[in-house]
């Protein structure tokens, strides 16, 4: 990789509210204290893990136990970066919309995406939903490899957030929220097939992968797009995006979902989960992007691929999945801020450029791919 210099980052402290107190949140409040440049405040309802979070970042924070509270806290604030669960994102951005307050979150439901897109409609600030991994960076370097051919026609997405030691038949350890997950495992996902934008069933479309020598699966998740679906309607053959995990883990989820019926019983879903297999912050993240198509009238590819490991901070350990995804959230903060994006309005991740992500100070976490200049 060719080494890049970081844009100069704002001088004045701009005063940020992180909303959820929880492993992410924490992440998120860690970087942006530690690089500077942002004035930080952690809010949550939940007093004991905000009290956790103040005592292990020294972060201020603020209790916000009702929705009045809530407006308190994110007004007057430059912006707001939302890491509760994915079905309080509409609500926040709802607030931040009519006080023009900038909003980030980490949603990857896409009914969330598509009201907080009819939100933005005369917004005086920006709404930018699904600023994580998956969605996130990987629809910033899919639609990269994608616009790099003078003539795209397939883009394949894999993205996996997995134990580094897997244990058990799902070979899986949870390693972010649960409620996301599931909404992965039980939405229909978007996908563009023979050049038609479709939804295809989650956990479909397995296949084997062989990446550095390790063997993994892949099938179709939810959400994983964000909207690159519609940015590349009519202008591609193929576009897809699946989960990366360990083989065997799909068969054991489609037990469970399909065959004993927990797919619409996702509270008990849920609980079974949280109480059977163990959380884990030893993981490792594998990104696999492939785009094919036309350049100089020759048939090409180009990818990119990362594995990327946990880091300690400030005494702190960040697990893979924690480090790539509030750095995801905070490159697209830091880009809106030094006015590299839009200053107002829906902004959907493909709009940041994969230069610009890389060579941020957050971003270059990701800095590790092959096949990029």
């Amino acid at each position: 990789m060719t080494s890049r210099q970081p844009h100069a980052q704002p001088a004045a402290a701009r005063p940020v509210l992180i909303l959820g107190s929880g492993h992410i949140g924490q992440a998120i409040a860690l970087l942006l204290s530690d690089a500077g440049g942002y004035s930080v405040q952690v809010a949550d309802r939940n007093l004991p893990t905000l009290q956790r979070v103040q005592a292990l970042t020294g972060v201020a924070t603020v209790h916000v136990p009702d929705a009045a509270a809530l407006e308190a806290a994110i007004a007057g604030r430059y912006a707001v970066l939302n890491a509760l669960p994915f079905h309080q994102a509409v609500a926040v951005a709802t607030q931040c919309a009519r006080l023009g307050v900038h909003y980030f979150d980490l949603t990857e439901d896409v009914a969330s995406t598509q009201a907080i897109r009819r939100l933005a409609d005369g917004a005086r600030s920006v709404l930018m939903p699904q600023c994580g991994l998956a969605p996130g960076f990987i629809a910033i370097v899919g639609h990269h490899l994608a616009g790099s051919l003078d003539s795209a026609q397939a883009l394949h997405l894999r993205v996996g957030a997995l134990p580094r030691f897997p244990q058990g038949a799902l070979r899986y350890s949870l390693t972010w929220s649960t409620e996301g997950l599931i909404n992965e495992y039980c939405n229909p996902c978007e996908a563009i097939i023979d050049g038609r934008l479709t939804q295809v069933p989650a956990l479909e479309g397995l296949e084997t992968l062989l990446i550095d020598g390790v063997e993994y699966e892949a099938f179709h998740t939810s959400g994983g797009l964000g909207t690159l679906p519609h940015t590349w309607q009519g202008r591609i053959t193929q576009l897809e995006y699946k989960t990366i995990r360990y083989p065997g883990h799909r068969a054991a989820m489609h037990l469970l979902l399909h065959e004993l019926g927990l797919r619409e019983r996702r509270a008990l879903l849920r609980e079974l989960l949280e109480g059977a297999v163990a959380a884990t912050r030893q993981d490792v993240i594998v990104i696999l992007a492939s785009a094919s198509g036309l350049r100089d009238g020759r048939l090409v590819q180009e990818s990119y691929s990362a594995r990327i490991l946990g880091r300690q901070l400030r005494g702190q350990w960040l697990s893979a999945i924690e480090h790539t995804t509030a750095a995801s959230i905070c490159t697209a903060l830091d880009l809106v801020t030094g006015g590299r994006l839009p200053q107002a309005g829906f902004v959907q991740q493909e709009s940041i450029a994969l230069a610009d992500f890389l060579a941020n100070r957050f971003g270059r976490v990701y800095d590790v791919g092959s096949g990029l200049g």
